[in-house]
């Protein structure tokens, strides 16, 4: 894995973000309609790292923060031809680093069932006593 490397990104091609949505199983056709969704995310992250292997977009995560405190590590995804390898590992070593230099030390993630090992190597830990929870209702004002 000499070739990879991880950088922030500010602007890329929308599909190649995509494609990484969809290998994860988070991109539906509703999204598609907007064609500007994928600027806004990146847009709105505190932070949205790209992972390269010989200049192709492997891998993605990315932070929501106030950027003076309490960050939240999101989308997580490396491309199923790459998994397994240490990627995912190396984007979160990266964001974790980069949160540590701006001294955000209250990180969380919410990650999905079977994460929970590849999370506790990267030193995350279970915060027993707390629930997540996500909104339901949504309408609109």
């Amino acid at each position: 894995m000499e070739d990879l490397k991880i950088k922030i990104i500010r602007k890329i091609e929308k599909e190649k973000i995509i494609e990484l949505y969809k290998d994860a199983g988070w991109w539906d056709k509703n999204d598609e309609k907007d064609s500007s969704l994928i600027k806004k995310i990146i847009k709105g992250s505190y932070i949205f790292v790209g992972a390269f292997l010989n200049n192709r977009l492997v891998g993605i995560g990315r932070v929501l923060s106030d950027g003076v405190s309490d960050a939240y590590i999101q989308d997580v995804v490396v491309s199923k031809d790459y998994r397994k390898q240490g990627i995912g590992s190396k984007i979160v070593e990266f964001i974790l680093i980069y949160l540590k230099s701006k001294k955000i030390n209250w990180i969380a993630l919410i990650g999905e069932p079977g994460t929970e090992n590849f999370y506790k190597k990267l030193g995350f830990e279970k915060m027993e006593k707390y629930v997540p929870y996500k909104y339901s209702q949504i309408k609109y004002l």
